[in-house]
């Protein structure tokens, strides 16, 4: 059986389906990703195959924000969002990508939440598609304009956009907002924090540090937001009670992040499922990948959003009261506040907790594989 996965290419897009991937790729399946040329070195290291089409995300950010006046990193109305996924990032990668889903002839097509360049390939080659979702379902005031954009690049083609057979879910109802429905298709999936090759998926939930001890934190902003000018404000927040881990993300070093920093460590790009053992608080951007995997290691979080998805999974987050949400402009004065306030609160860890029970009762990848496998006979 030959499974073809397709991402935006985005670390917090494509790292979510990294272990649904494995699960196929050890069940003896033709396993291959759809994304750009720079998650190359990444998906070899998992002895996954890709196929490298379209451009990275700079290039289809100033495309898209040439044609609707609003950048998606910066102005995420739902129209400049929509632009960059379902618009032009399908112009710009949908011809290469038809080109190498034919060579490869999937009997399943897997698009995380926000590719629509998947579903535009199972729908020229007539094959199932499954939506894997990486947080709490988008609200409708962005899902109907990504449909209408997406709609007219089908359309363009003489395609219709195919329904999700399967909509694979890895959030736990805690974080789903009041009056969720499960969706046509819906079938849990079991998160994981990023993990390197070869790595066991069961999480260790960690023991909060002992009364008096200085709790240690995790300080992520993920791979696009780890910029010293907006971190070293709250690492002088953070410290003056706490010990900090703060991950550099892909470019910077801990140099730049200046001097007097003797309760800091800093870490270059780690399987993030290496950095929670022994954590007492996570404080976030609040990347899906980064909350479900916080939460299934049984971790409150303090969420300071950023840009895009982020908004909705830091109310999520502070609805379910795993943590709190310190929104823009936040004065780091601010995080340090919401952090004393959730380690001094024992129902942020316990909800935390809730969320990784639930995540635990979920199908685990290989379970979901198996299952799927098993529907396409």
């Amino acid at each position: 059986m030959r499974i073809l996965f397709s991402s935006t290419p985005g670390y917090g897009h494509l790292l979510p389906q990294l272990p649904l991937a494995r699960a196929f790729r050890d069940r003896g399946d033709e396993v291959a990703v759809l994304t750009s040329e720079s998650f190359r070195p990444l998906l070899a290291a998992e002895d996954i195959p890709l196929f490298a089409v379209g451009p990275e995300v700079p290039e289809i950010l100033a495309e898209a924000a040439r044609r609707s006046g609003a950048s998606a990193a910066t102005e995420p109305t739902p129209a400049a969002v929509a632009e960059f996924f379902a618009g032009t990032r399908v112009d710009l990668t949908a011809d290469a990508a038809l080109d190498a889903g034919r060579e490869f002839r999937p009997d399943l097509v897997v698009g995380e939440a926000t590719d629509y360049v998947g579903p535009l390939v199972a729908a020229a080659l007539e094959v199932p598609f499954a939506k894997l979702a990486f947080g709490p379902q988008m609200p409708a005031e962005f899902t109907d304009v990504f449909d209408s954009v997406v709609e007219s690049r089908h359309k363009e083609r003489g395609l219709t956009v195919p329904p999700p057979a399967w909509y694979l879910d890895p959030c736990p109802e805690l974080l789903q907002g009041p009056g969720w429905e499960p969706p046509q298709g819906h079938l849990p999936l079991r998160p994981e924090a990023h993990q390197g090759p070869g790595a066991g998926a069961a999480p260790t939930l960690a023991a909060p540090t002992a009364d008096g001890a200085r709790p240690r934190v995790l300080l992520s902003f993920g791979t696009n937001y780890a910029e010293p000018a907006v971190l070293r404000p709250l690492i002088d927040a953070l410290t003056p009670t706490a010990d900090v881990v703060v991950t550099l993300g892909l470019t910077a070093t801990a140099a730049d992040y200046g001097d007097g920093l003797d309760r800091v460590d800093f870490v270059g790009f780690t399987p993030f499922d290496e950095l929670l053992d022994g954590i007492d608080l996570v404080v976030t951007h609040g990347g899906a990948g980064t909350v479900l995997g916080t939460l299934a290691h049984g971790l409150p979080m303090v969420v300071v959003p950023q840009g895009a998805d982020q908004f909705l999974n830091a109310a999520a987050v502070a609805g379910a009261r795993a943590g709190v949400a310190v929104l823009p402009p936040a004065a780091p004065e601010a995080v340090a506040q919401a952090m004393a306030e959730v380690l001094g609160r024992p129902e942020f860890r316990d909800n935390a907790g809730r969320a990784a029970a639930q995540i635990a009762a979920m199908a685990s990848p290989s379970e979901v594989a198996e299952r799927l496998a098993a529907a396409l006979g």
